[in-house]
């Protein structure tokens, strides 16, 4: 059990190095600096749309909005659209693609980002970037979700030398202290608050464990009446001014970390995995879940 699953997490540092380099051919198709931009996707991939829309808009590269693909407002005027999807063949995305497609002139231009060649969104839109090599075996999205952030990263202009050298760090730091308690809470601001959501996804999905996820600043607006001892608070990049010190005081205990909120990432894929075979479960299959999400009828 759990023997794809740990592969995978732990193939993440060599597959973000193939993801920059291709950066070159994806950049002909990636949205240009000044287009107004929507970034699609459902479950683990709509979070990482959320990571990409904060870092395109504060690297100053234009309007970008994040959406479930069931949720988005095509008829807004965007320049593109972008679609992430590990299959290619999510319900929702297909049908988002569709509609954009039918739109006629004027639709925004069409971009999927997938793990699979060939598939039906990758045929649907305008131009694809296939990431292969980072697909997985397991049900759960780790190394396939974070590749395709690893080169939104570098096309707004990160230097993703450090963030792989983070990842590596983050595979080998101990989790004894995490593994014990019974509720975790990811927080976290701008970008890294689509990573906090994928986070607490991987608890919840791998290990059936209670996790939640909130912007750090309004965290302290209701969801911190839970913080108790025995359960973690769990900040993605800087934490506001004083919440250590406010967790701390409920019993709950807080976790920061230097490294790059996106190793922060694999450490908490780590701790799910961990948690899961602590409980008797398989996180390679878990309970309810495919690989993909096709709705009957579809």
């Amino acid at each position: 059990m759990t023997e794809h699953v740990r592969a995978e997490i732990a193939s993440q540092p060599a597959c973000w190095v193939r993801a920059a380099g291709l950066l070159d051919d994806a950049r002909r198709v990636l949205p240009a600096p000044g287009e107004r931009v929507a970034v699609v996707g459902c479950g683990t991939s709509w979070f990482v749309a959320m990571a990409y829309a904060a870092l395109r808009e504060r690297a100053g590269l234009g309007e970008t909005d994040a959406f479930a693909a069931s949720e988005a407002p095509v008829g807004r005027g965007y320049d593109t659209v972008v679609a992430i999807s590990r299959s290619g063949t999510t319900t929702e995305v297909l049908d988002l693609l569709g509609a954009v497609a039918a739109a006629g002139a004027g639709a925004p231009r069409t971009v999927v980002l997938t793990a699979a060649a060939g598939s039906p969104a990758a045929d649907t839109a305008d131009d694809a970037v296939v990431l292969g090599f980072a697909d997985e075996q397991a049900v759960v999205q780790t190394r396939s979700a974070t590749s395709v952030l690893a080169l939104l990263r570098a096309h707004v202009g990160h230097d993703l030398g450090p963030v792989v050298a983070d990842a590596e760090k983050a595979l080998a730091e101990p989790l004894d202290e995490l593994t014990g308690a019974d509720q975790a809470t990811f927080v976290g601001r701008g970008w890294t608050i689509g990573l906090a959501h994928e986070a607490a996804l991987k608890l919840r999905e791998s290990a059936q464990f209670w996790a939640e996820a909130y912007p750090a600043m309004d965290y302290r607006h209701g969801p911190i009446s839970i913080a108790q001892p025995g359960r973690l608070v769990w900040s993605f990049g800087p934490a506001p001014a004083g919440l250590a010190g406010e967790v701390e005081a409920t019993g709950a205990r807080f976790v920061a970390s230097e490294l790059d909120p996106m190793a922060q990432l694999v450490m908490a894929q780590r701790l799910a995995v961990a948690l899961a075979e602590a409980r008797g479960l398989d996180a390679d299959r878990p309970r309810h879940l495919t690989r993909s999400v096709v709705l009957p009828g579809a």
